[in-house]
């Protein structure tokens, strides 16, 4: 963002209310991490902008004291206090990224991944990603194979950051606390912070040789693929967890978790409802007067349904336990078939003398109903 261009309200910058509290704020800053990642907008060339525009907006909006300062002068009582972003010293997005997972370099950004300054083991993030199967393989169930990208523990270090058998000192900036204290005279007087140390990354320890492969960091991106089991009646849009396979976490600290959000595409042959599954079958008049065996598609192919005579319009006949099974396992829905009865067009000569020959012997019997007008008048609104 150059100088000239005024810079952004930080709450619009996250999209959040003015008031919004600190898990508002962490949860609108890690989606747009994610969303502005380099290797989501390889295309975008202003994303590395706009990330560190985020970021900046995180950083100020996730500490209590500059909050405060900005929400009563806005960025001039900010840089009056002597706040001055600086994200230059990494070389580039992807850099700034990992350090941000990391809880180092970027003080306030650790707790937005569930990462503060502290020295100890660190949980990583959750990932999501998507999964997207057909109305069968939701019904019987089926493994997917699912690639994506996601911060490891280098295997070369183990974690630690430094060269295998090299050594790990004190962090002499910091002397081993992880945390750095500094006061700021501001409009509303003097102001201590405390900030992750930029040179150890809040672990207090530092080491002599860094790791060549991850570059001293312990973690580093990687693409991941795994297979997961997607059970039987899962509906759209539920998700799966599968535990310990997010981001890995730091200094020994547990890995987060992965959740697959589930699509089931449309079948054009099925409507769900619940657990049951509802069809439609064309029948001609004649057939619905004299009744008829029609051939019905369901989840485990074809199957022969008896229409029986004097079948009306938009009735509905079922077929028992040939929906979607329960997720839970306990029961499976129906298939619910709606007759759709079709007047014959295009009639021919004889088809119409042969109509006529039947309207003629018809008596008030044969059109006699069991539904008053006004229930036929609401079932026939129902259907429109």
């Amino acid at each position: 963002m150059s100088a000239a261009t005024p810079k952004r309200d930080y709450y619009d910058v996250l999209g959040v209310a003015r008031s919004a509290g600190e898990a508002d704020i962490k949860k609108a800053f890690r989606r747009l991490a994610r969303e502005l990642h380099p290797d989501v907008n390889k295309d975008d060339p202003a994303a590395e902008e706009k990330f560190k525009e985020a970021a900046e907006a995180y950083e100020v909006l996730s500490d209590a004291e500059r909050r405060a300062t900005y929400d009563r002068y806005g960025h001039d009582g900010l840089r009056s206090g002597g706040y001055s972003p600086n994200f230059d010293g990494f070389g580039s997005v992807s850099d700034l990224f990992e350090a941000l997972f990391q809880g180092g370099g970027l003080g306030a950004f650790g707790s937005a991944f569930g990462r503060g300054g502290q020295a100890g083991p660190l949980q990583g993030a959750d990932i999501q990603v998507a999964a997207e199967v057909s109305l069968a393989e939701a019904a019987h169930g089926t493994p997917v194979q699912l690639t994506f990208d996601a911060v490891i523990t280098c295997e070369h270090c183990r974690g630690n950051g430094a060269e295998p058998g090299t050594a790990i000192e004190t962090c002499t900036k910091c002397q081993g606390s992880g945390q750095l204290r500094t006061v700021a005279r501001t409009l509303i007087g003097q102001v201590m912070s405390t900030t992750t140390c930029d040179q150890c990354g809040g672990d207090g320890r530092v080491a002599v040789k860094p790791c060549g492969t991850c570059r001293g960091r312990g973690r580093l991106a990687a693409s991941q693929t795994t297979s997961v089991d997607v059970p039987a009646g899962i509906a759209d849009g539920q998700r799966i967890r599968v535990s310990g396979r997010g981001h890995a976490g730091e200094r020994g600290g547990p890995a987060g978790d992965l959740y697959v959000l589930v699509r089931v595409r449309e079948d054009a042959r099925f409507v769900r409802d619940g657990d049951d599954l509802v069809t439609a079958v064309d029948i001609s008049s004649p057939q619905a007067a004299l009744g008829v065996k029609v051939e019905v598609p369901t989840l485990d192919g074809p199957q022969e349904l008896d229409v029986p005579a004097g079948t009306q319009p938009h009735d509905t006949l079922v077929l028992r336990g040939e929906g979607m099974p329960s997720l839970r396992g306990r029961h499976r829905g129906d298939l619910r078939v709606v007759i759709n009865v079709v007047t014959p067009r295009n009639l021919s000569h004889a088809q119409r003398k042969l109509l006529e020959q039947l309207n003629d012997t018809l008596t008030p019997e044969n059109l006699h109903s069991d539904e008053g007008v006004f229930a036929k008048l609401r079932r026939a609104l129902h259907h429109r």
